[in-house]
């Protein structure tokens, strides 16, 4: 059983490594990852099942090929995009600075939004927000940024697939309300919600891309709603901002 175990942990580390390494297999699908450590496909795909329940890969539903996922980037500051998390804390601070409440780094995993970084002042009162908690992405300002580039199809596929998950009084009830959500912040450059997670409590998100222009995060503010008032469309703003300073560091243009 020890050298069973030791195997298993071994084959893992392996997949993690090909799926890391810029020499890996051509499209990582479990054929490719397969073939390129010489081992049997149903050996691989086992490991990538575990892998993935645990979210240390991720697969595409429409490619069915697999990636490192963002638990690693939780664990280890950034498994394979070490400058984006390297350079969102300065990017963050300076947001907190310019609207005195908390600010976070989120990435989606599966139909989550993920939290990697949290920035906040020093205030008695704050917005829940824990680094490596996920929340809902059909109920918050981070989601719908993070589904900025979606097809109707796939964030309605969401939508729907979350629909029964706690939110808050003002969450979306309808696919028709969800989607003109969705196009009215398409059409601002950042998301609001008030109340659809919480009860009291407001938030602003906007999208980080990386130098492909793939969304790879969203930068966000969430704040008691009482402490916010009228402001928070500027916060929005400020964090559209945000995110586009933080994009282009990512693009070596910052």
């Amino acid at each position: 059983m020890p050298n069973e175990s030791l195997s298993s942990v071994q084959r893992a580390i392996a997949v993690l490594e090909a799926l890391g390494s810029p020499e890996g297999p051509a499209g990582t699908g479990v054929v490719e990852i397969a073939r390129h450590l010489g081992r049997e496909k149903t050996q691989v795909s086992r490991t990538l099942q575990v892998l993935s329940e645990a979210g240390f890969v991720e697969r595409d539903p429409k490619t069915l090929e697999y990636q490192l996922g963002w638990r690693l980037y939780t664990l280890a500051a950034g498994a394979s995009d070490r400058k984006l998390i390297a350079a969102a804390p300065s990017v963050l601070r300076k947001l907190v600075g310019l609207v005195s409440e908390r600010s976070h780094l989120s990435v989606r995993n599966a139909n989550e939004a993920l939290t990697v970084l949290s920035e906040n002042p020093l205030r008695s009162v704050q917005a829940a927000g824990w680094i490596g908690r996920t929340t809902p992405m059909h109920c918050t300002s981070t989601g719908r940024a993070l589904l900025f580039d979606a097809a109707d199809d796939e964030a309605l596929e969401l939508f729907n697939a979350s629909a029964s998950m706690i939110a808050g009084p003002k969450a979306a009830h309808t696919e028709r309300e969800f989607l003109n959500r969705l196009r009215r912040a398409r059409k601002l450059g950042f998301a609001l919600a008030d109340e659809e997670f919480e009860a009291g409590l407001v938030a602003a998100a906007a999208p980080v891309r990386d130098f492909t222009g793939r969304i790879v995060a969203a930068v966000n503010v969430s704040a008691p709603k009482y402490r916010v008032g009228r402001a928070l469309p500027n916060i929005g703003r400020a964090v559209a901002e945000t995110a586009r300073e933080l994009t282009e560091r990512l693009h070596g243009t910052g």
